[in-house]
């Protein structure tokens, strides 16, 4: 027997819930998991790549236009050149962006491969533009203190200069993910992702949303200066960025307040600091729009994309950034091998123009009115079992009451923060469908499916979750792996 040398422990986990499924190939909502026996079963997936497969598995345009790409041996390695076809997909984007938010302002573009990729480039960008900030502020007391007394200059000096090294601070929002990289996984609320690697990296503070002003506050850092001969007080620049996701996806699909986003807003405009809007989950179509902080007039002056924008089958994402807080210089310190090739450009430049021909949002709102009609009637139907139904367009989630207690296997697992784990397992083995929970709210199961999912396969869905909330109330123990 060969050893298992790739996640074996994930493995043997995967391995105890049931979900230890192989799968073969995909299309659409459908992909085929293959048993042990070599039958390959038809599963409906809702999970969707984690929010990637706006589009479905292999949408048939995007896997010709690969096919395409690749047997016209477009360059995937040709760093340090020109690249139009990275331009063209930046147009692409902004052309959508001035449209749902009635701007015109071009936003800059910083490409990558993945999403935690992008959210690092934000936070490299956003302190770039800081430390420029304060080297100004600095300059400019400077000029200040060049005409004051000696002595007081030498006072306001002694008092600033340890204060013009004090670190950034990135703030954004209770139950935030913002990717798991060293820097970024600073940003992600879940401390088991969080804390063992707190000592790496930038610091994070956690807003609950009604707070934003008073940790704005909070975070105040005073130089002194002078100005007509008398001391003043500067505000040091130490607030970075705010990052917030339009909805929570990782943290149990939670819709941004609009209330919350013009506050945030509020206070980056007050303090000069950008906005970062991820919508590495949300954006390209899967809320009913296009960039889902539409929905609440958040505008930022960062946004982040990833998973969708490669239809599935390339590995993209990018950073657009707002000219007027844009950095040239970030070019040419930082890079990246894979990011802004033909093949990735090129696919992203498709999925725009596909999910703007097909209407993809329309028929997000359209199918995801749908779907939640389904789970609220599940809910409707099992109160003292399901807690609530919450999402927008085909980002939703159902959160199932806690667990932990109950008698028997079922509830220890619960109180190990796996009750949505053993749910998936129970719903693919027993109904074909593959769900998963939210990573940092287990007990709340997401559902993402493409904008081409059926009323058959959401009726196949409804048919899984009522037999799993029967169980839950009357035997949990039929929910565990035979």
């Amino acid at each position: 027997m060969r050893p298992r040398l790739a996640e074996a422990h994930l493995g043997g986990l995967l391995s105890q819930l049931g979900l230890d499924a192989e799968y073969v190939r995909g299309e659409a909502d459908t992909l085929w998991w293959r048993r042990p026996a070599g039958d390959e079963v038809p599963v409906v997936d809702f999970v969707g790549g984690y929010g990637s497969l706006v589009l479905g598995h292999n949408h048939p345009e995007i896997v010709a236009h690969a096919r395409d790409l690749l047997a016209r041996q477009v360059p995937v390695h040709a760093q340090f050149s020109y690249h139009p076809y990275a331009n063209d997909l930046a147009l692409a984007l902004n052309r959508v962006l001035w449209r749902e938010f009635g701007t015109d302002e071009p936003y800059s573009a910083i490409f990558a491969s993945t999403g935690a990729e992008a959210v690092e480039i934000a936070l490299k960008h956003a302190e770039m533009a800081r430390g420029a900030r304060v080297a100004a502020l600095r300059e400019e007391i400077e000029a200040h203190l060049a005409d004051a007394p000696a002595d007081l200059a030498e006072r306001v000096r002694e008092h600033n200069e340890s204060r013009y090294d004090t670190p950034p601070v990135f703030l954004t929002l209770e139950g935030s993910f913002h990717g798991k990289l060293a820097g970024s996984v600073q940003l992600t609320h879940n401390a088991g992702y969080r804390l063992p690697f707190r000592t790496l990296a930038v610091q994070a503070r956690f807003v609950s949303g009604g707070e934003v002003a008073k940790e704005v506050e909070a975070c105040r850092v005073t130089l002194l200066d002078v100005q007509d001969g008398r001391l003043v007080e500067r505000d040091l620049p130490v607030i970075a960025a705010f990052f917030v996701e339009p909805i929570q996806g990782e943290g149990g699909i939670h819709v941004l307040d609009a209330e919350v986003a013009a506050d945030i807003r509020a206070a980056a405009d007050a303090g000069g600091f950008p906005v970062v809007v991820d919508e590495i989950q949300t954006g390209v179509g899967r809320t009913g729009a296009f960039f889902a902080s539409s929905h609440v007039g958040l505008l930022g002056d960062y946004v982040l994309l990833a998973k969708a924008l490669g239809g599935g089958v390339a590995k993209s994402a990018v950073t657009l950034m707002r000219q007027s807080k844009y950095v040239p210089d970030f070019e040419l310190v930082h890079s990246s091998t894979f990011a802004k090739d033909a093949f990735s450009c090129h696919i992203g430049t498709r999925v725009v123009e596909l999910v703007e021909r097909l209407d993809a949002c329309g028929r997000a709102a359209e199918r995801g009115a749908a779907l939640e009609s389904a789970l609220r009637a599940v809910q409707a139907e099992f109160p003292t079992v399901v807690a609530d139904v919450r999402g927008r367009g085909l980002m939703l989630g159902l959160e199932f009451h806690d667990q932990t207690g109950a008698p028997g296997p079922v509830g220890e697992l619960a109180g190990q923060g796996l009750l949505g784990y053993v749910l998936a397992g129970y719903l693919l083995n027993a109904h074909r469908v593959r769900v998963f929970p939210t990573a940092s709210a287990t007990h709340t199961l997401r559902f993402e499916p493409s904008v081409f999912i059926t009323d058959e396969q959401i009726a196949q869905l409804a048919t899984g979750l009522r037999a799993a909330c029967t169980a839950l109330r009357d035997n949990p123990s039929v929910l565990l792996p035979g």
